[in-house]
Parts: C-alpha cells; sequence; structure tokens
C-alpha cells in the first residue's frame, strides 16, 4: 500500500516548536514524514513519544554520509530511537558521477555504508537531483554499457549520464526525485518502471519545463497521475511530498489533499 508523507525539508523555516510542526503535519492528512536536519536538535525519545500519540509513522531520514562515516555508532542510536529504518543519503557531489573512476569509488562508498547499516536492520537509499545527470567520463573503457538512459532508448531522453550507469552499476535502493528527474530531462514514469522494486520512496517535487524552475506540486509538467501508477505497480511505499517555496505551512492542508488522490 503506498502512503503519504512529507520531508520536513519543506519546513524547515518554520518558526514553530517541533512537536508542534508534527501535529501540523499529522491534522493536514499526512501519514508520515521524512525527517531531514532540524531534527537533530530535539530529543529522540521525545519525538518518537509525539509521533505515536498523533498517529504518524515515519518514513525515513535523510542523512548526510559523513554523519555516518564520522560517528557510525551514535548516528545509528539516534535514528533507531526515532523508529527509523529507511535512510537516505541526500546528496553526493558532481564529482562522484562525472566520471568512471569517480563513479566507482562513489558506488563502493555507498554499498560499504549499506552493508554497515544493513547488519542493523537500516536500508539505505540515494536521493537524486539533477546534477548527477553529468555526461559520463567512460575513458579508455571498452565496456560503455547501454540501458537506461541510453541513446538507444533505456528510460532516459539523453546521452549516458552518470545518473544512468549508477543506476546499471550499483544495487543501492533508490529515493527517485521526481522533479528533478523530470528536470534533467529524463521521463519520471519510464525511470520508475525501469528501476521495479528499487524505489520504495519517492519525492513528489514538480517543475516548469519551459523556465526549467521548481514549482508548487500541481502547476508543473510532471505527470503525477502516470508517476502514481507507476510507483504503485512497481512496490513504492512512500510518496513523499517536497516544496521548497515560501509559506509551506499555508499550502499544508492543499499538499495533503493532493497527495491523498494519489495515493
Amino acid at each position: 500500500m503506498v502512503e503519504s508523507a512529507i520531508q520536513l525539508y519543506t519546513l524547515r523555516n518554520a518558526d514553530v516548536p517541533f512537536g508542534e510542526l508534527l501535529e501540523r503535519v499529522a491534522d493536514a492528512g499526512f501519514d508520515g514524514v521524512e525527517f531531514a536536519y532540524r531534527v537533530t536538535d530535539e530529543n529522540p525519545d521525545a519525538v518518537r513519544e509525539t509521533l505515536e500519540e498523533i498517529g504518524l509513522a515515519v518514513a525515513g531520514a535523510h542523512v548526510p554520509i559523513e554523519s555516518f562515516e564520522e560517528e557510525f555508532d551514535d548516528t545509528v542510536a539516534f535514528y533507531e530511537t526515532l523508529g527509523c529504518d529507511e535512510i537516505v543519503v541526500p546528496w553526493l557531489d558532481q564529482e562522484w558521477f562525472a566520471s568512471r573512476e569517480g563513479l566507482g569509488s562513489g558506488i563502493e562508498r555507498l554499498e560499504a555504508l549499506e552493508d554497515r547499516l544493513a547488519d542493523r536492520g537500516i536500508t539505505l537509499h540515494y536521493h537524486n537531483h539533477d546534477h548527477e545527470y553529468v555526461a559520463l567520463d567512460e575513458g579508455n573503457a571498452e565496456d560503455n554499457e547501454e540501458g537506461i538512459g541510453d541513446n538507444e532508448g533505456g528510460a532516459g531522453k539523453e546521452p549516458h549520464t552518470g545518473f544512468h550507469a549508477f543506476v546499471e552499476r550499483s544495487e543501492v535502493d533508490l529515493e527517485l526525485d521526481l522533479g528533478f528527474v523530470l528536470k534533467a530531462g529524463d521521463d519520471p514514469v519510464e525511470l520508475l518502471r525501469a528501476v521495479d522494486g528499487r524505489c520504495r520512496l519517492a519525492h513528489v517535487k514538480d517543475v516548469d519545463i519551459d523556465s526549467g524552475e521548481l514549482v508548487p506540486v500541481g502547476t508543473g509538467d510532471l505527470d503525477l497521475a502516470g508517476c502514481a501508477d507507476a510507483f504503485r505497480d512497481c512496490g513504492g511505499e512512500w510518496l513523499i511530498y517536497e516544496w521548497e517555496g515560501d509559506d509551506p505551512l499555508a499550502s499544508l492542508e492543499d499538499a495533503a489533499a493532493t497527495m491523498d488522490e494519489l495515493v
């Protein structure tokens, strides 16, 4: 069953106590939350108690990879206390996707963390932006695979990119950001179907293709219904709303209603 959540980065600047913020999310009608940043300033026991009281589930958390590489046990313990068993690395710099060597090293880095988290019962995901869609320099490699996103008609519409190669050559689960996929010139519906089974979390973000600007969900060019159908068909679990515009609290109920229609 697909459920709706909100990425709390959306509400990062809301000037209300964290507990009240969670209550507003629940009152708006979301099923769950995905944490980012601000939660690390809170008492995890108190946050979990609030979540249980108001009936919000934890869809996952965005955590910089460096937090695990520098303080693995403490970082894992914090999110375990929250009841979070889905961890998302939200960003790797473009350099990790621009060359064959960088891509290989980036995949090794993620898969090493994936193995350590799996030992604790936690699943790792990678969340894309559009900078991963850089042209991939394969050097002198002779095994430039065709597949997702190549010129012969994979999921993407651009030449083979670092992100498509990452999808092909790694086994890390994905949290596709559908708006950034579209912004990069790829087809979100086709990509969801191509990665069948690897994308249980997805960000619902919208973009105006002509301007290249991110816009409120439902006002841009993202095929919301098509994405929702593909996500459901491929075993997706959480569609996660995100909006980086002004005054997101004012549109919280409308956002929850939009997401409710998709799930």
